[in-house]
C-alpha cells in the first residue's frame, strides 16, 4: 500500500462521518511535498470554505496521530470543481451524458487519449461514445479521467445553485 493510499484508508471514514465524498487524494511535490484532498458534500450541495476547513481540522488530526507522511507537507483540501477528476467508478455513472476526456495506462489502436461522451457504466467498464461510435473501457485501464468543461456543465452547475 503506497503513501496515497494509506492517508486515504485513515481518512475516509472520517471524512464520510462529516457528510463529504472523497473524491481524490494525490501527494505531489519533491522538496515541499502537498497533500490535496478533494471532496464534496454527498448531499450535493455546493461545497463552502467552511466545510473545507472542517474537513481540515478533522483530517489534520488523524494524519498528525496516524503520521503516514514521514516528512514535512502542505495540506490542501477543496472541492472537485467543474472540469472535476472522475476517480471512481461511480463517478462516470453519475456524470453520465457529460463531455470527458479519458487517459488510459496502455494504448488501445495506437491511443491512449479518448474524449467524447460518457453514456455509463456496465461492470467494471465505463461506456462512452467516441466520434460516434460506443466505446468502453475497462475501469482498472483508465490512468486519469475529468469532466470537460461545456455549457452544458455550466447550466447543470447553475441550476445546483
Amino acid at each position: 500500500m503506497n503513501v496515497t493510499e494509506r492517508v486515504e484508508e485513515i481518512i475516509e471514514p472520517t471524512v464520510l462521518d462529516l457528510g463529504f465524498e472523497l473524491v481524490r487524494v494525490m501527494l505531489s511535490g519533491g522538496h515541499n511535498p502537498r497533500l490535496q484532498i478533494m471532496a464534496e458534500p454527498v448531499d450535493e450541495r455546493e461545497m463552502t470554505v467552511d466545510d473545507c476547513a472542517k474537513i481540515s481540522r478533522a483530517v489534520s488530526a488523524l494524519l498528525d496521530v496516524e503520521d503516514p507522511i514521514t516528512d514535512a507537507y502542505t495540506l490542501e483540501v477543496s472541492s472537485p470543481g467543474l472540469d472535476r477528476p472522475l476517480v471512481r467508478l461511480n463517478h462516470f455513472e453519475r456524470f453520465q451524458g457529460f463531455e470527458a476526456k479519458i487517459e488510459l495506462n496502455d494504448t488501445i489502436d495506437g491511443q491512449k487519449r479518448f474524449a467524447g461522451r460518457l453514456i455509463g457504466v456496465d461492470g467494471d467498464n465505463v461506456l462512452m461514445n467516441v466520434d460516434g461510435e460506443e466505446r468502453a473501457f475497462p475501469f482498472p485501464d483508465i490512468h486519469r479521467a475529468k469532466l470537460i468543461m461545456t455549457d452544458e456543465l455550466l447550466a447543470q452547475a447553475e441550476g445546483r445553485n
